[in-house]
């Protein structure tokens, strides 16, 4: 298509409209003048038409008159009753003069000048006096000659009308078949035209609105370009200009997340241990107050620890291309390190986990399992209420592994289900607990499960309590315990 665009949109579409409307006029004027020169003709062959109609009936009425005037005077033999017989041969002559100016063939013409030359003769006769009547009556008589070859040119004429009449058919089918190959030579131009205009205005559009999509999605990569009429070429460079900053913006808040975290893992781990020695009576007998208070510490440090790990997770996410390093894993075994290591957060909230799980392995990364499994557990933890309980259930069909992940929580609104993956996203609904969550848990669940080539997705079953996630996951080779 063409590769040159006008310098704005509007002058585009009106390009398009222009060349799209031009071979539409073309053929408009085509057919006008077609059926102009069709109707001119059959004006032409109309007027004609009744002229040598009404000649021809008017040079029959005017011979059968002066027949009648000639006769009378060969009867009576009275020369004064010529000059009736002058009256209507001066308009018989006129008569003949207008007929001789028609457009007919060679077999007309010679018969009107058969006639005008018959009629000389018989006038010469009626007006020589010494003529005698034997003679004057033989001239007379050559009037049945002239009705006849008047009847005759009657009869061309109607020929000559008929022959007019197929001309104009001829013609009219002939304008008509023109009409029919413009308007077939015009369908693919048009459709030519409007396809080649249509990919003209709407990819810039496309383009246009593909780059607000990607930008919408947080896709920050891939820049945007756009190809077509320089004030929309001006607009991608404004979304480009968007886009850049945008990803500056990204790039610097990946860079805060990483330095904030890494400033506050390394208080907090002295914290964590602090915490932990004193609940070993490093430094004497706590008492059951005591006890109480450096539990307290140590788990809500866990929690803070978890959420560090979660934003240093997400900037890695952001800054390096993910990679996996896979090996055997062994769900069950994963799972109860998790249950293991939560055994603090669920007493902390009187909390019941019941796992059931087969005992397979997959080819995964175990870091990354582990990682979704706890963030998973977590979240059902944080939504969960006092002496709730919390199932886990590990199933393997049809070449996957497939986590069911149930709370007795709230559970997750129609309105979060859409959003409840996207980084940084709080649902409506916050848990209990002091320590926020940060909204990333769940984000880091889908990028490390679509990594693996599997999905998470939320189950929403009518009636039922509490939030309801699954995890579904490729087994790869597949081992027996």
């Amino acid at each position: 298509m063409l590769s040159y665009y006008p310098r704005s949109f509007l002058k585009l579409l009106l390009v398009g409209f222009t060349l799209v409307a031009l071979p539409l006029v073309v053929a408009l004027i085509t057919s006008a003048i077609a059926v102009d020169r069709l109707a001119n003709r059959s004006q032409t062959a109309v007027y004609l038409a009744v002229q040598a109609t009404q000649s021809s009936r008017r040079l029959s009425e005017l011979l059968t008159a002066m027949e009648r005037s000639a006769r009378q005077i060969v009867i009576l033999n009275d020369r004064s009753l010529l000059d009736p017989y002058k009256i209507s041969r001066s308009q018989f002559q006129e008569t003949a003069t207008q007929f001789a100016a028609l457009p007919f063939d060679a077999g007309q013409r010679a018969d009107l000048d058969a006639i005008v030359a018959t009629e000389q003769q018989i006038f010469d006769a009626l007006a020589n006096p010494t003529l005698k009547p034997a003679t004057l009556q033989a001239q007379v008589s050559r009037f049945v000659e002239l009705a006849n070859r008047a009847q005759a040119i009657m009869t061309k004429s109607g020929q000559l009308i008929d022959r007019e009449v197929e001309a104009m058919r001829g013609t009219a089918d002939q304008t008509q078949r023109i009409m029919l190959w413009q308007a077939l030579a015009l369908i693919p131009v048009m459709i030519f035209l409007v396809a080649g205009f249509t990919v003209l205005i709407t990819r810039p559009i496309r383009q246009i609105d593909a780059a607000i999509r990607e930008i919408g999605d947080g896709k920050f990569n891939s820049p945007v370009v756009v190809n077509g009429p320089e004030d929309l070429e001006y607009l991608g460079g404004r979304l480009e200009w968007m886009r850049r900053s945008l990803l500056d913006l990204e790039q610097q808040k990946n860079r805060f997340l990483q330095q904030i975290s890494h400033e506050l893992k390394t208080p907090l781990s002295a914290l964590r241990e602090g915490a932990q020695l004193l609940s070993d009576n490093v430094v004497g007998r706590l008492t059951p107050e005591q006890r109480e208070i450096a539990q307290i510490l140590r788990h809500n440090s866990i929690e803070l620890q978890q959420r560090i790990e979660e934003l240093l997770n997400y900037g890695s996410l952001q800054f390096h291309k993910l990679k996996l390093e896979l090996g055997p894993v062994s769900p069950r075994q994963v799972l109860e390190n998790i249950a293991q290591g939560q055994k603090l957060a669920l007493q902390a909230k009187n909390l019941t986990l019941r796992t059931q799980s087969a005992e397979t392995a997959l080819i995964a990364d175990a870091e990354k399992i582990r990682v979704v499994l706890d963030n998973l557990l977590s979240n059902a933890i944080k939504f969960s209420p006092e002496g709730g309980t919390i199932s886990i259930n590990m199933n393997c069909d049809s070449g996957h592994l497939t986590v069911d992940v149930v709370d007795q929580g709230p559970g997750i609104g129609a309105a979060d289900r859409l959003r409840i993956f996207e980084p940084f996203y709080q649902g409506r609904i916050e848990g209990s607990g002091p320590v926020k969550g940060s909204g990333l848990g769940l984000s880091i669940v889908k990028e490390y499960v679509v990594a693996h080539g599997g999905m998470v997705e939320v189950i929403a079953t009518p009636g039922a309590r509490g939030a309801h996630l699954r995890v579904q996951l490729p087994l790869g080779q597949v081992e027996a315990a």
